[in-house]
């Protein structure tokens, strides 16, 4: 899932200060972020991380993304992440809240959905990496849920959901293996809108 895990971290020649603003965003507040029981009985918040978290929408495999062309991560105020893991050892999830400057937070909004249209589906070391915007106005409009599929020539595809929420200038987006269960993800994801208050 990396491909699909977001802030590889990569800089292009042409970055500028804007690039560089979204690197210095403080850290936010930790209790706006998921705690491991949120998720489930199974699951445990993994080691913290130290350093500003990325922008969860990075795709730089994508041959059709340029970091330069989404102006709003550049205007974060600050960014809190935390990841989780199994007990099984199987996929992680993650959790970034980012806070924006005044008007930010809906161009942001904007940012990713082009990063969805550009990036709808485009090859990776011999696989397929597809999203799918599964409702544009999941839970009444206060956010969307994303469908994130690797297709591999010789092993199962992976799956993994994407729910973004935004509340004022606070943009929240949870990263899911697939639970198995629109069920599970509908539940996590009103977790996430209450920890936004």
């Amino acid at each position: 899932m990396v491909v699909m895990a977001a802030g590889c971290g990569r800089r292009e020649s042409g970055d500028g200060p804007d690039e560089r603003h979204t690197a210095n965003a403080d850290r936010g507040d930790l209790s706006l972020l998921l705690g491991a029981g949120d998720l489930g009985a199974d699951w445990h918040e993994d080691d913290a991380r130290t350093g500003p978290a990325p922008w969860p929408w990075e795709q730089d495999s994508c041959p059709n993304y340029r970091s330069s062309d989404y102006p709003a991560k550049s205007h974060r105020r600050n960014a809190v992440e935390r990841y989780y893991r199994q007990s099984d050892g199987s996929s992680p999830a993650h959790h970034v809240v980012e806070t924006y400057e005044p008007g930010w937070a809906e161009r942001n909004v904007d940012d990713v959905r082009r990063v969805l249209l550009r990036c709808a589906s485009y090859p990776v070391l011999g696989s397929q990496v597809t999203f799918d915007v599964v409702d544009p106005h999941y839970l009444e409009g206060a956010g969307m849920l994303i469908r994130g599929r690797i297709a591999h020539a010789e092993a199962t595809n992976t799956v993994t959901y994407f729910v973004m929420l935004k509340r004022g200038e606070t943009v929240s987006t949870v990263r899911l293996p697939d639970p198995g269960s629109q069920a599970v993800v509908d539940s996590i994801a009103a977790r996430a809108v209450a920890r936004l208050g």
